[in-house]
């Protein structure tokens, strides 16, 4: 009778002391598991974070080769000696449009040389150090370029306007169309003929006077100027 009474007694109270441990052993399981799992993401985060580097690593790596992929295309047409160069500095001004190149006397330029992209014209150097040199770019408002319409050869002359062209003293009897191709003409000494300037945006005809307004868009984004080349043409 004692035995059951105490078993009576006790069973309640056992049985809360076991509800009671289990319950603190699953909070204790789950705080564990809890900071497996932290640590997990952390590990996983600082991976992820690692591979998105290699990621954009490569997507660089493949970016750059497709720049000197289309540089090298244009080199192998072309007949003059080029130097490729990598673009370290611009100016950050407003009033000039100039870059600076990792190139100079030291590598055989100077002063007047054509420096283009696959795209097109970029600009001329102005000034040599033996490893530096400052390019104008076509945009400059002190630029001016010999050129012409592709489609139709009116020629005329490309200045620069900060982000964008005009193409000077067309004649306002020539057919200049939206679109057009604005090249170089090969006439002002510096660039040779054929290499694409722009392309035509706007064009405004007076009902008086002897030239038309021509706005053109440049083909070379200067804004992501990397790698260029330098075309050696002889000296004058």
């Amino acid at each position: 009778l004692f035995e059951r009474i105490v078993l009576q007694v006790t069973a309640p109270l056992q049985k809360a002391i076991d509800v009671g441990w289990k319950s603190v052993a699953d909070a204790w399981s789950h705080y564990l598991w809890l900071i497996d799992t932290e640590r997990e993401n952390v590990r996983l985060r600082l991976e992820n974070r690692q591979l998105r580097a290699n990621l954009e690593a490569l997507q660089e790596i493949r970016l750059a080769n497709e720049r000197l992929r289309r540089l090298l295309e244009f080199r192998e047409t072309t007949d003059l000696p080029a130097l490729p160069a990598q673009v370290i500095a611009e100016d950050a001004s407003s009033w000039f449009r100039t870059v600076v190149i990792d190139k100079g006397s030291a590598d055989g330029l100077r002063q007047g040389l054509p420096v283009v992209v696959a795209e097109g014209a970029v600009g001329r150097i102005i000034a040599s150090a033996p490893h530096q040199s400052r390019v104008l770019l076509i945009t400059d408002a002190s630029s001016a370029v010999a050129s012409l319409v592709q489609r139709n050869r009116t020629r005329g002359i490309a200045r620069g306007k900060g982000n964008l062209l005009t193409f000077d003293y067309a004649v306002r009897q020539a057919e200049i169309e939206v679109g057009d191709e604005i090249v170089t003409s090969g006439t002002g000494g510096i660039f040779p003929r054929g290499l694409p300037i722009g392309r035509v945006t706007r064009v405004t005809r007076e009902a008086f006077g002897l030239f038309q307004a021509v706005e053109v868009s440049p083909v070379v984004d200067f804004s992501r100027l990397e790698e260029v080349l330098v075309l050696i043409t002889e000296e004058p």
